[in-house]
C-alpha cells in the first residue's frame, strides 16, 4: 500500500440521537439560536446548533480532555 499524506478519512455517518429536555433548557436554546442569528446574520436550525454546542463544550472541558487522552494512550 502506498504511503499517502492524507490519512484515512474517519467515519462521518451521522448518528441520530434523541433526548428529552426541560422547558427551561429548550427556551435557553431557542434564545441562543436567536442570538446566534443576530450575531452572524444567518439563521441556523437548532438541530444544527446543538451538535456544535456539544462539541464546543467537550473541547473546552479540560478535565474530560485529560482523562480522554489517558484512556486513548493506555
Amino acid at each position: 500500500m502506498a504511503d499517502l499524506k492524507l490519512p484515512r478519512i474517519p467515519d462521518r455517518t451521522p448518528v441520530k440521537f434523541t433526548i428529552s429536555i426541560l422547558p427551561d433548557l429548550h427556551q435557553a436554546i431557542v434564545e441562543y439560536a436567536a442570538l446566534y442569528s443576530q450575531t452572524y446574520g444567518k439563521e441556523e436550525p437548532v438541530t444544527e446548533l446543538i451538535p456544535a454546542m456539544l462539541e464546543a463544550f467537550l473541547e473546552g472541558d479540560r478535565g474530560f480532555a485529560k482523562r480522554r487522552s489517558g484512556l486513548k494512550s493506555g
